[in-house]
């Protein structure tokens, strides 16, 4: 007598899978209905039961349950063969996935990106390795290898040879002495002009801003400063950036902290921020200047928190004149201030700080710290 065919018997991580595709249903029909089979057949039923359990053919059910019994849950998914043969190899298919990453330009084409016809044109007529694919096969292809149309990022690698050791020092200042830290930068150029932003409304019924074309108020810069420990923000705006208004923003921190003990002071490199009176007044009131690393301006703390200076006080905006908008930023400070732990204010202020240091995929820590002086 012939022996019966059922599945081996079961461990326990394979019962609890087939019972949850089962119970819960699958994305994929196929899968669902050889989960039937299997646990139908540990279960004792014979094969004709589970044909017409599953509405299939009875040989079906004998080459699932092999195939169950040779690689187990694997057989879940099917692995089908025929139609047309393969017209490209794994070999075409990199020929034409490293085309394709490759500027046309450096293979002699005289422009700066491929498109998809030009693309296959190319393939086509390559004499290295000549590839004849559709555009549509062609695209198939590049989608299924994750190859996709993107935008082309600029960054900018810093020069400095002090990078690390400025880095470091700002570090030490924002861990083991955050109470006596403070951040400084101007923020601008602020123009008096229609802002765009975002707020609710009803659909297709954004608010709307007009245009202006003379613009006849000039500029203004918000000198901010920032301390680390209180988490409070302050700031004056200004005609324009200086070594004067660098100094009165400096003295201002100072006062913050009247007991004469050092303060640290983080600032980039600006010719206003680094002039020699500005260095010889900030040893002899003991603040320690901690600059940025060229292009590294990511790297001062008060950035994350212009962020949502931008987002709530001028997009969606419509300020009149200067007057009217530096109101509008110095009552944002003070609610912000008597709010620093807001919600809205905290998830603005991660939002800015991803931006800013997206682009190098720069974080914190990570490397031991050195004793600054």
């Amino acid at each position: 007598m012939a022996q019966l065919v059922r599945v081996r018997r079961l461990t326990e991580q394979e019962g609890q899978k087939l019972q949850h595709i089962v119970r819960r249903g699958s994305t994929s029909s196929v899968r669902f209905r050889r989960a039937m089979m299997l646990l139908a057949s540990a279960g004792g039923s014979p094969v004709p039961v589970i044909a017409r359990l599953v509405q299939a053919d009875e040989d079906t059910v004998r080459d699932v349950i092999h195939r169950f019994n040779e690689i187990g849950l694997a057989c879940l998914d099917p692995r089908w063969a025929g139609g047309r043969p393969r017209l490209l190899t794994p070999d075409d298919e990199d020929f034409v996935v490293q085309t394709a990453t490759t500027r046309p330009n450096v293979l002699g084409k005289p422009f700066t990106r491929w498109s998809i016809r030009k693309l296959a044109e190319h393939l086509r007529r390559s004499i290295a390795r000549p590839v004849r694919i559709g555009r549509e096969a062609l695209r198939c292809l590049l989608a299924r290898r994750g190859i996709t149309f993107q935008r082309t990022k600029t960054w900018k690698e810093s020069p400095d040879p002090a990078f690390d050791a400025k880095l470091d020092r700002i570090e030490y200042a924002l861990n083991e002495r955050p109470d006596r830290t403070f951040a400084f930068d101007e923020f601008g150029p602020l123009g008096i002009r229609p802002t765009a932003g975002s707020c609710w409304a009803e659909r297709s019924r954004p608010d709307r801003l007009p245009a202006t074309y003379r613009r006849t108020h000039g500029i203004t810069y918000f000198h901010g400063c920032y301390s680390v420990g209180d988490d409070q923000l302050w700031g004056v705006n200004r005609r324009r950036k200086g070594i004067d208004h660098t100094w009165a923003a400096l003295r201002s921190i100072r006062a913050a902290r009247p007991d004469g003990a050092p303060i640290y002071v983080i600032l980039d490199n600006l010719s206003a921020h680094a002039n020699w009176r500005i260095r010889r007044w900030a040893v002899k009131n003991k603040v320690k200047l901690c600059f940025t690393p060229t292009y590294a301006s990511w790297a001062n703390p008060i950035e994350a928190h212009f962020g949502p200076l931008r987002q709530f006080t001028l997009a969606n905006s419509n300020h009149p004149n200067h007057t009217v908008q530096t109101r509008a930023l110095h009552a944002y400070l003070r609610w912000r201030n008597q709010n620093a732990r807001h919600p809205d204010v905290l998830a603005a202020q991660r939002r800015e700080r991803a931006r800013i240091r997206s682009e190098k995929g720069l974080r914190w820590g990570g490397k031991p710290l050195r004793t600054a002086a």
